[in-house]
Order: C-alpha cells, then sequence, then structure tokens
C-alpha cells in the first residue's frame, strides 16, 4: 500500500511560514492499495489539493472511498472542494460513524447549505453513496477496514486497513481514557488496552499527537492524545512505525522538529526499534510485507 499524507494539522488550518515544512492543511490521508483501490481518511482542506491531484491524473472514471472519523469541522472542511464528487460517471462511497440525529447526508448538507457555500450537495456530478456506520469490519475492493471507537466529544471512529499483506492504522481524533499510565509505567488498563489492541502488530500507526504532556492538563476534555500517549500505546501494540498528526495549529515547524529529536534521542536510549516520524503535508510512505521494521517513507513535493 502507498500512503500520502495531505492534511496533518489540527483543528484549524493553519498557513504561513511556521508550517512550511509540515504543512497547514487539516485531516487528510490516501491509501492507495497495490491494486489501485483509493480509500481517503478525512477530507479536511488537505482534501482539495488530493482531489485536484486525482482529477488531473485520471484516465477514466474516478472510484473511490471516503471514510470520515467524525464530523468537526477540521475533518470535514475539505469535503465541499473536493473535486472528483464533480467529474460526471465517477462513484464515491462515504463513510462515517452513526450519530444521534442528523444521517452522514444530512450532516454533509448542512455544510454546503446556502448560508455557508454555493453550491448545495445535491449539483455533485459523480455518484455519491452516504454510509452510516458502527464498529466492525467491511471490505472497500481488496482492503479490508476495521472501524473502532475513539475517545473525542464526538462519535468518532478510527480505522484499520489491511490489503497487499500490510496494515495501516488511522486514529485521530482520541484522547487517552486514563491519565494512570503517565506516573505507573505498564499501567495501560481497560479501554486503553483495548485501544493497544486496535493498533496490534500495524505496519503504520497514524495517531492523534496534538498535545504535549505538559499542555495536557488544561487541555483535558478536548478530545485528543498526547505525543507520549501515541508512543505509548503504539509501542506496546507492537507496531513497525509511528506516524505523528494532527499537529497543534500553535506549533510552528521548528518546535515539531524539536519534539521529534527528543523522542527519538529517549526511543534510542530504550533500545526501541518502532520508528517515529512527525506527519506532513505531501509526505509518503510505501508499505509492503518485504519492507516491515524498515524506514520506507519519503517526502516528495506536490
Amino acid at each position: 500500500m502507498r500512503v500520502q499524507f495531505w492534511g496533518t494539522r489540527g483543528s484549524i488550518a493553519k498557513p504561513g511560514p511556521g508550517t512550511v515544512r509540515y504543512g497547514g492543511n487539516t485531516p487528510c490521508v490516501q491509501v492507495t492499495s497495490a491494486a489501485g483501490t483509493i480509500v481517503v481518511l478525512d477530507c479536511g482542506t488537505g482534501a482539495h489539493d488530493l482531489g485536484q491531484r486525482l482529477v488531473k491524473d485520471r484516465t477514466g472514471p474516478l472510484r473511490g472511498t471516503i471514510l470520515i472519523s467524525h464530523t468537526h469541522w477540521d475533518h470535514i472542511q475539505g469535503f465541499p472542494f473536493f473535486a472528483p464528487l464533480f467529474v460526471p460517471d465517477s462513484e464515491w462511497d462515504i463513510y462515517a460513524p452513526r450519530a444521534l440525529g442528523q444521517s452522514l447526508r444530512e450532516t454533509l448538507a448542512g455544510q454546503m447549505h446556502h448560508t455557508y457555500f454555493p453550491i448545495p450537495l445535491e449539483r455533485f456530478a459523480a455518484t455519491v453513496r452516504y454510509h452510516d456506520i458502527v464498529e466492525g469490519s467491511f471490505n472497500v475492493a481488496d482492503i479490508r477496514v476495521t472501524a473502532h471507537h475513539l475517545h473525542h466529544p464526538a462519535t468518532t471512529l478510527g480505522y484499520r486497513l489491511e490489503a497487499d499483506g500490510v496494515s495501516v492504522v488511522y486514529a485521530c481524533d482520541h484522547e487517552q481514557y486514563s491519565r494512570r499510565w503517565a506516573a505507573i509505567p505498564g499501567a495501560m488498563a481497560g479501554e486503553d488496552r483495548r485501544h493497544i489492541e486496535f493498533l496490534s502488530g500495524a505496519d503504520l500507526v497514524i495517531h492523534d499527537a496534538q498535545y504535549t504532556t505538559e499542555e495536557y492538563p488544561q487541555k483535558v476534555g478536548w478530545g485528543h492524545s498526547t505525543i507520549d500517549y501515541a508512543i505509548e500505546v503504539s509501542r506496546c501494540a507492537g507496531a513497525k512505525r509511528l506516524a505523528l498528526t494532527h499537529h497543534d495549529p500553535m506549533r510552528d515547524d521548528d518546535e515539531i522538529d524539536r519534539i521529534v529529536e527528543k523522542i527519538r534521542s529517549n526511543t534510542k536510549r530504550k533500545d526501541s526499534t518502532m520508528e517515529i516520524f512527525a506527519a506532513a503535508d505531501g509526505q509518503v510512505v510505501d508499505l509492503g510485507p518485504a519492507k516491515a521494521g524498515k524506514r520506507s517513507g519519503k517526502t516528495q513535493k506536490r
């Protein structure tokens, strides 16, 4: 599978000179299997660039799947600007967690109401199917998808994608259930242990890591992980690589660099084999069984 990051910023888009290297677009990740199946994880502002690329490179009708973790604005801001939805003869299936009240279609249509957006959802030229889902597994062509509840103020799902002998887990937005683990090594239990099981053995974990441990006491209940928690659950799960994402909008490139360097220094002292990096807009990671446990990520300019 090929994984490409199109948006790695959390909460609000943050363009500017301080976010040139890691990017300012809100969450959007493209996963493409060896057979060419396209799955888009979340539809933040990064979906605009992804959509433009897909339309530019297409050789026929575009078919794909969008898995939305939840419908907070930073995860659907790019949906009305996703160009493939306006391409005739294209087909897209959109999945999101079933919530109380409105259906997925009603929520997305509300975002495109004339009060907020000039073009209504009904103007899509593509065939679009909407799916309200709960925890469980289903197939998207050759990719096996498992949906798993995350800990966030809105009903939120993480997704595990398995194909081509590898697995990718997308866990964004998610807050640790207990703070005991930070004070007591090995204290992961209950729902945190269940979260670890969801990540188990993944070739790549893409995990919410918005806060530092020092920042978290002022952010309890906001629905996001600390960087240390993301590392610990991924390490306990035996993940091969960890991509830290949903970067705080107040964190610039230099600060992210310092955090990653500190993490890597600490990890080396613990003799960990897990590769850790901060995800960046435009970064590509190729995954294959022959590369398991080896660094295979590369950054390329769009």
